[in-house]
């Protein structure tokens, strides 16, 4: 004999069918290609590009710099309609659900979580024909608490495309990209931990209106020729003067611990009549992951003339206890030279006396053979930043091959 089933039954039978169906249907879901997504900041959506692949159960993914891209996951998953994806080179992981064509989740950094929603990107936007004339270089006037008077912004223009980046003390703001709608061109970039929307319009006056949404909140700025700048006094600030130290006739003194508790020292013996790039970093910091690559490769080229590279590292508590961040910053960008748990972000002027205005991540000193500091250059910049890049990393080639061309007495 047949139990009959009561409505409530049929009723929870066929949701749990449903359910069941929606959660198989999603786990089948191949979500590898290129996904628009949005991130919320502040009140703002800040389009950027996702791609992501799957195979069974296994994902990963990454982000975009411009065209380029860049902080790729080193692990993920894909299962039950859920995405997890860790990026351990900024402490970071990506959770998504999808569900109805959308990923919807958050990008967590530590404590900070950044709502993320994305669906495919079925073709790129086209940019409305006509548009304007922005590439080239432009000055933004803005007074920052770090003693800025100005700002830099760099466009690169293809017709209605456009790519940009804003070049401040500690560095640029990577790669901004978008098009012109036929009023505005609207430019995005989020990767990594630098969240930016810049919107630009045109003006009669040969000026641009600048609307720029980040971490901290909504500005609206102008960008003025540069000639129109220096008539108002709005000049950026020189990377090399902005940062100096006490006493130029004292060593640089700086005493910390390796990743395996070894206290490392100025005065030991490995740094005597060589030539020293000091870097205060932090692998929190985005534009540290710019310099890095770059202060390897330097290192290879030089040390065998005589070049020793040592970062000193100021990271959150947590990872000061823990540096699992900063071990995958290492591990990264491949890094051989010294890195050295310096201490707290705040700390840093306490930790490093000798220096003055000290307020830029990251600054670099350069020691010459005699153990003392020639010169130094805040912030770094990104291919963003085009010619200027290119500048500036040739300026620092140029300063070690100086010193190391200079030879000291024992």
């Amino acid at each position: 004999m047949h139990r009959r089933r009561t409505p409530a039954a049929l009723k929870t039978t066929l949701l749990a069918l449903l359910l069941s169906a929606t959660a198989l249907s999603a786990a089948a879901q191949d979500l590898t290609g290129v996904w628009r997504s949005t991130a919320e900041v502040n009140g703002a959506s800040i389009p950027f590009r996702l791609d992501l692949a799957t195979k069974g159960d296994k994902a990963s993914g990454h982000f975009f710099d411009g065209r380029g891209a860049t902080n790729p996951s080193t692990a993920g998953e894909w299962r039950g309609g859920r995405l997890h994806l860790t990026f351990p080179s900024y402490a970071a992981v990506l959770d998504a659900t999808y569900a109805d064509g959308k990923l919807t989740g958050a990008y967590t950094i530590g404590d900070r979580s950044t709502p993320i929603v994305a669906e495919r990107q079925a073709a790129p936007q086209a940019a409305a024909p006509h548009a304007p004339r922005i590439a080239g270089e432009w000055i933004i006037p803005f007074k920052s608490p770090k003693g800025e008077v100005a700002w830099r912004l760099i466009v690169h223009q293809r017709g209605g495309e456009a790519e940009a980046a804003i070049l401040r003390i500690d560095g640029d703001t990577g790669t901004l990209n978008g098009t012109f709608d036929g009023t505005a061109f609207h430019l995005s970039h989020y990767a990594r931990e630098r969240p930016v929307k810049l919107d630009v319009t045109p003006a009669a006056d040969h000026t641009l209106k600048l609307v720029l949404t980040d971490g901290s909140g909504a500005h609206d700025l102008v960008g003025l020729p540069e000639a129109a700048a220096n008539a108002q006094g709005a000049t950026p600030t020189d990377p090399t003067r902005h940062t100096s130290v006490a006493v130029a006739s004292e060593p640089f003194r700086f005493s910390f611990p390796d990743l395996d508790g070894r206290t490392v020292t100025n005065a030991d013996p490995r740094f005597k009549g060589k030539v020293v790039i000091l870097d205060v970093m932090g692998s929190w910091c985005p534009n540290c992951h710019d310099e890095a690559p770059y202060l390897e490769a330097l290192y290879k080229t030089y040390h065998a003339q005589g070049l020793e590279v040592v970062a000193l590292d100021f990271e959150q508590p947590d990872q000061l206890a823990n540096p699992q961040r900063l071990k995958a910053f290492i591990q990264r960008y491949g890094l051989t030279y010294t890195v050295l748990l310096a201490g707290e972000p705040r700390e840093v002027n306490a930790k490093l006396p000798q220096a003055r205005n000290l307020n830029a991540w990251p600054t670099t000193f350069f020691v010459g053979r005699d153990g003392l500091v020639k010169g130094a250059h805040v912030g770094f910049t990104s291919p963003g930043s085009g010619a200027r890049d290119v500048e500036t990393r040739a300026e620092v080639d140029k300063q070690v091959r100086t010193l190391l061309a200079q030879r000291t007495q024992d």
